[in-house]
């Protein structure tokens, strides 16, 4: 089942259910009206909301053509935010970044931090920094929608809180970082409103290719249409969702509607830009930047810069994308 959030001028705007090949759309008020008051009832209205999905899908109910510049973040405003750092890949590509610290990448315990969640960006809305200096950067993610987990939960138990996936774009003010971490709380300004793509679905909307732990596929990333990373996410993930989750809960309940974010999505390898058609890339420019400083001593791939448009997408290995497509354009705020 696939669901979305669609505008129509209120805060969380209103429940869709989404057609499997994303052209079409039925709306789901009558069993929920917001996502929010279906994760908060979900095994009360999991069922009708699947019957209706079939009914969908089967083409007993037209719908109305779906766009995903209609969606907002399928959690406009969500209860929480939780990023963490599951692909070792990235970690050790931004050890030499400034602002980071050695002490604070860690590789027996994932590390995370609790984002604002106040103001979640939809797949399609700008993002609006407060200045051209910042050095604005991406960073390609996926993302799970939790029912609630109790404190000290196993991986085994966070496991059956999963109930929906989809893509994320946390983007990084760079040039913030630094301040942030040596004010010793971690990320604030450095962090502002993240991104979600335009549809999130249910695990089993991916069949052999979600074990349980890990979404398997490429998650595609270009800037100004031009192909900048496509690693494969279940490669060189070190943290499992299950083992996020349960870290996450270590010290708290979770309550539902809780987002949890895999991290910057990275593989090992020794490419820079540009690459090919088959070469992996980066999920955020700042490893670019770091892999070119080792190759040859200067970072030459810029951050992004007011008019730049960044595309996000989850490729399955079947060539579809199931979770549709983030794509955003960097604006000033004059």
């Amino acid at each position: 089942m696939k669901l979305a959030t669609l505008r129509n001028g209120a805060p969380d705007g209103q429940l869709a259910i989404i057609s499997q090949d994303l052209t079409r759309f039925t709306q789901a008020s009558a069993i929920a009206l917001t996502l929010q008051s279906a994760l908060d009832q979900w095994d009360q209205v999991l069922p009708d909301l699947q019957a209706l999905s079939d009914q969908l899908n089967a083409g007993h109910i037209a719908g109305k053509p779906f766009d995903a510049s209609m969606a907002m973040a399928p959690l406009p405003r969500a209860f929480q935010w939780i990023d963490a750092s599951a692909y070792m890949s990235h970690l050790e590509r931004v050890r030499s970044a400034t602002g980071s610290k050695d002490a604070e990448l860690q590789d027996d315990r994932p590390i995370m931090y609790q984002g604002g969640s106040d103001t979640l960006l939809g797949a399609h809305d700008d993002v609006v920094v407060p200045a051209d200096d910042l050095a604005v950067d991406f960073e390609a993610e996926l993302a799970v929608i939790l029912g609630p987990v109790a404190m000290g939960a196993t991986a085994e138990a966070a496991a059956s809180a999963i109930r929906l996936i989809t893509i994320c774009n946390d983007v990084s003010l760079r040039r913030l970082v630094a301040d942030d971490l040596q004010g010793g709380f971690g990320f604030f300004h450095a962090k502002p409103s993240s991104s979600f793509g335009p549809i999130v679905a249910t695990p089993d909307e991916f069949g052999a290719a979600w074990d349980g732990k890990k979404l398997s596929g490429k998650l595609q990333s270009r800037i100004n249409s031009v192909l900048v990373g496509q690693p494969r996410t279940e490669v060189d993930m070190l943290f499992d969702f299950p083992r996020l989750i349960s870290e996450a809960a270590r010290t708290r309940n979770l309550g539902a509607g809780t987002i949890l974010g895999s991290g910057t999505v990275a593989n090992t390898h020794d490419e820079v830009l540009p690459i090919g058609s088959d070469g992996i890339g980066f999920s955020c420019i700042v490893e670019a930047r770091t892999a070119e400083k080792q190759k040859s001593e200067k970072a030459v791939t810029p951050f992004l810069k007011e008019g730049d448009e960044v595309a996000i997408r989850f490729v399955a290995d079947d060539g579809s994308t199931p979770l549709g497509e983030i794509k955003q354009i960097i604006q000033i705020k004059a």
